[in-house]
């Protein structure tokens, strides 16, 4: 399958991944003219970031955007929040910059990593401020695919989320 030929599988109204912001709907399929080209671009919507992004359907694949993921993928994600977390004895700032690469890479599984890897329960130490600021992107960008696959509110999939996580369900 060539590149253009999977990126014009996408529809106006589907979800998609864009890596570096996570799910997004597909509002539309515009025609613009930039320096005297006429471009073919999806036109898709982070309703909660309230930001549009213009992406060239040539350019799609090779910038990572991506269906959501299968319904198996996102078990194999939660299955991944129950292991132990894996924490590296590396210096906090190369660490932060492989979670950051991990919440970038638009990979469902690799995030799924970071929310674990950073998860901290009552009974632990508090996080720093980058640390946290790390894990709320990943648990973001988790919870919104899993709402948008399951075809449910974020809430709910915010509770799911946590329970797997071990039970920090908010009352």
């Amino acid at each position: 399958m060539t590149k253009t030929k999977k990126a014009t599988e996408f529809r106006p109204n589907d979800f998609v991944v864009y890596p570096a912001h996570g799910v997004g709907r597909i509002i539309s399929i515009d025609e613009q003219e930039i320096a005297g080209l006429r471009l073919e671009m999806f036109v898709i919507s982070f309703e909660k970031d309230k930001m549009t992004l213009r992406v060239p359907i040539a350019k799609a694949s090779a910038v990572g955007m991506r269906p959501l993921s299968s319904a198996d993928i996102v078990e194999r994600a939660l299955g991944t929040l129950k292991g132990r977390a894996r924490i590296k004895r590396a210096m906090w700032s190369r660490r932060a910059q492989e979670y950051e690469q991990k919440i970038n890479s638009g990979d469902l599984i690799s995030i799924a990593e970071v929310v674990r890897d950073l998860h901290r329960n009552d009974d632990q130490r508090e996080q720093s401020y980058s640390e946290r600021q790390l894990y709320e992107a990943a648990l973001e960008r988790l919870t919104r695919e899993v709402a948008a696959v399951n075809g449910i509110e974020e809430g709910k999939a915010q509770k799911h989320v946590d329970e797997v996580l071990g039970g920090r369900v908010a009352a």
